[in-house]
């Protein structure tokens, strides 16, 4: 959550009672540094206390586990039908290779992305098993290098690979596994919360125009709280663990308010013309289309500035028509 804003106590405290509790500083931190309030444990990054989880340890079971899931994550915040096995990496790459039309040929490419990250895990999960057994594997084995060779391409092709609504790659998602991969745990992590603030600085940019644009028009003049809960939530949701227990109040939240903000409709006024009223049907379109994407942001704990940069577009449009309304 912003610095200027106060620190709950826990995630439950703010989705149940609102009750916050602020970190006391006579100037702004510095990045890194960390605050415990109630036992809930906070790091600052970039003008945002984010939730602070600790680290795995530093094995090679634990990358194991850290990559698995991060891989997870990244199929399912990405498009249908491209978690390729790793043994048909052979038949997804002759595929890609023999495509000549573009647009085959992406989908072809985040295809064989999958098989690669596939394979790579299958690779690791093989070394992490061998060192079960007592046998040491260095990282300069031949099995570590072609995991990070598999790892490194499927990055590589990761631009060509789509969120899951079909708006633009998310290639910050798509490259966690790799950086999970080559990075000490500790400074995966760390990667991590400075993400997380980026994620929150994302959520408040898009929020803070959705307030602009609506709250001072009669047609929505209730709308502001109902956007500060969504945009409040979202930036909960992207700060936690799906394996912390708050999650079970956070989560409710978070899809709740996004319905509530999705089912406004405009008052229309009592001089409102025919032409007026499409842009009000517009409007609300508009209010739907951010909310999906604060939605998206939050989920895939990454901002989408291309997405956010369309839609920043749209939402001049809208502006310059509601003025004649």
């Amino acid at each position: 959550m912003p610095a200027a804003q106060a620190i709950s106590s826990s995630p439950s405290s703010v989705v149940k009672s609102q009750k916050t509790a602020i970190i006391a500083s006579m100037q702004e931190p510095d990045n890194g540094s960390r605050r415990s309030v109630d036992g809930a444990d906070y790091v600052y990054y970039n003008g945002y206390w984010v939730r602070y989880y600790k680290p795995l340890e530093e094995s090679l079971a634990s990358r194991k586990t850290l990559i698995d899931n991060l891989t997870r994550r990244a199929f399912h915040h990405t498009e249908p039908g491209i978690n390729t096995p790793g043994e048909r990496l052979d038949t997804a790459r002759a595929f890609y290779n023999n495509q000549t039309d573009l647009a085959l040929k992406r989908v072809n490419a985040a295809m064989l992305a999958g098989a690669l990250f596939n394979r790579a895990t299958d690779i690791f999960t093989a070394v992490v098993e061998l060192e079960e057994k007592g046998v040491r594997i260095s990282r300069d084995n031949e099995l570590m290098r072609a995991c990070g060779d598999y790892f490194k391409e499927a990055l590589e092709l990761g631009k060509e690979v789509k969120h899951f609504s079909g708006e633009e790659g998310i290639d910050e998602v798509w490259g966690e596994p790799f950086r999970a991969f080559t990075l000490p745990i500790t400074a995966y992590y760390e990667s991590r919360f400075i993400k997380v603030a980026q994620t929150m600085a994302c959520i408040d940019k898009l929020a803070d125009l959705l307030k602009t644009t609506y709250s001072a028009r009669p047609e929505f003049s209730q709308i502001a709280p109902l956007i500060d809960t969504f945009a409040s939530a979202a930036r909960h949701e992207c700060e936690t663990m799906k394996s912390d227990v708050h999650i079970f109040d956070i989560w409710p939240l978070f899809v709740a308010s996004g319905e509530a903000l999705a089912a406004v409709q405009p008052k229309l006024q009592s001089h409102c013309s025919r032409e007026c009223q499409y842009v009000m049907e517009e409007a609300q379109q508009t209010l739907v289309a951010g909310m999906n994407l604060i939605n998206w942001v939050a989920r895939a704990r990454v901002p989408m500035p291309h997405s956010s940069k369309k839609f920043f577009g749209r939402v001049e449009r809208l502006q310059e028509r509601l003025r004649d309304c």
